[in-house]
């Protein structure tokens, strides 16, 4: 390849949204935690997804704390956690001395087991919070997942930073628990360079969460603190970058279901590849597309990264299990299969370059690189 071709780069709107907004934020001279960037782009946010409250934040890590820190969590408390995922899903409830309980994967949408989650509940019925992720941008089983949440009345935070977008019976993912969150990371479906939001229909929670994302100031002249703050406001230049890029969104999850629905066409005859469907009841928004090798392939998924990779392509395994990651090993993990379905999805997935900014051509190589390999 002429350009190197990555995995998931930002990719900013071609009628140059972010660079009004963002020039706005200088023309005004409002470029801290206030201004009207951030305002609108909250109000754009919340309107997007149907939720009734959101507030933007310095990543979608800072959203998970902060939604842990207004349910409470606190030393030795259980979070059930979805293994299969980044461990910025995770680092938050270890920054407040809580015990993650790792949650493994079922095969149809690769995220949280409904049926290993009731097998946690079982042995730890008295959990402070569970966290979902929507992995991939694929929706999990949430209707089962939050059924089982209320019966044990506890409550459900959404992983929503790879799902912008993507829908579960019509609904917008980050919209069925206490609290969801989204990432603007530089490789996420929009970005803000580095950024998150926390979404609730809690009004009280959300107001709370901004009270804490501004280092717990109390509401007096002088500086008055009377509980632990944190600095996780989004400035309004990024939020600026947010308003640009969320008027681009379903142009992007349409770029992206392009780029799914080629790999698919295009990959279809090789026996040894499966690509995930999309469940039903759910509409992704297929931030990545991920393969899975079948067992006995003559190719193996590094071997399908390296020949890309010596074209100037990137790819990338799955995400490797939490409860693999040295720093987690002593913490629990709950499964139902003799092998754990997560581990099987690290050994045998790989992660295709999903850039917006691909042309047909360069679509058509990557296809043509992969079958040459199965020849």
């Amino acid at each position: 390849m002429e350009r190197r071709i990555f995995l998931s780069p930002p990719h900013m709107s071609e009628e140059g949204y972010e660079q009004k907004y963002v020039k706005d934020a200088f023309d005004t001279n409002w470029i801290t935690s206030l201004g009207e960037n951030i305002n609108k782009f909250e109000e754009s946010l919340k309107e997007y997804v149907g939720s009734k409250n959101a507030l933007a934040v310095a990543s979608g890590t800072a959203a998970i704390h902060l939604a842990f820190k207004t349910l409470g969590v606190k030393k030795d408390d259980i979070v059930f956690c979805s293994t299969l995922t980044f461990a910025a899903t995770i680092n938050p409830a270890v920054y407040e001395n809580a015990t993650p309980v790792f949650i493994d994967s079922e095969r149809e949408t690769w995220n949280m087991d409904p049926k290993a989650l009731e097998k946690a509940f079982e042995k730890y019925p008295n959990p402070k919070v569970v966290i979902l992720v929507h992995l991939y941008g694929t929706p999990a089983k949430i209707d089962e997942i939050k059924q089982i949440c209320e019966k044990h009345n506890v409550p459900l935070v959404e992983d929503a930073a790879e799902s912008l977008g993507s829908t579960y019976k019509g609904k917008q993912t980050g919209t069925f628990g206490k609290y969801g969150i989204y990432s603007f990371n530089g490789n996420k479906i929009i970005t803000t360079s580095g950024g998150g939001m926390l979404v609730s229909d809690d009004k009280a929670g959300i107001e709370k969460a901004k009270f804490l994302s501004t280092q717990a100031k109390e509401p007096v002249r002088h500086y008055e603190h009377k509980e632990l703050g944190y600095n996780y406001r989004m400035s309004n230049i990024i939020a600026g970058l947010g308003r640009g890029q969320l008027e681009v969104l379903d142009k992007r999850i349409e770029q992206k279901t392009k780029i799914y629905n080629a790999y698919k066409e295009g990959l279809k005859d090789i026996e040894e590849i499966e690509i995930q469907e999309e469940p039903e009841n759910t509409k992704p928004n297929h931030w990545l597309t991920v393969i899975t090798l079948k067992e006995g392939s003559k190719v193996t998924p590094i071997q399908l990264i390296e020949a890309l990779e010596a074209e100037n392509i990137e790819s990338r395994p799955v995400w490797k299990p939490m409860h693999e990651q040295p720093i987690f090993k002593k913490y629990d993990f709950i499964k139902v299969e003799d092998k754990a379905v997560s581990e099987d999805l690290f050994e045998r997935g790989v992660c295709l370059p999903c850039d917006t900014r691909m042309t047909e051509e360069e679509m058509n190589e990557i296809i043509k690189i992969i079958r040459k390999l199965f020849e």
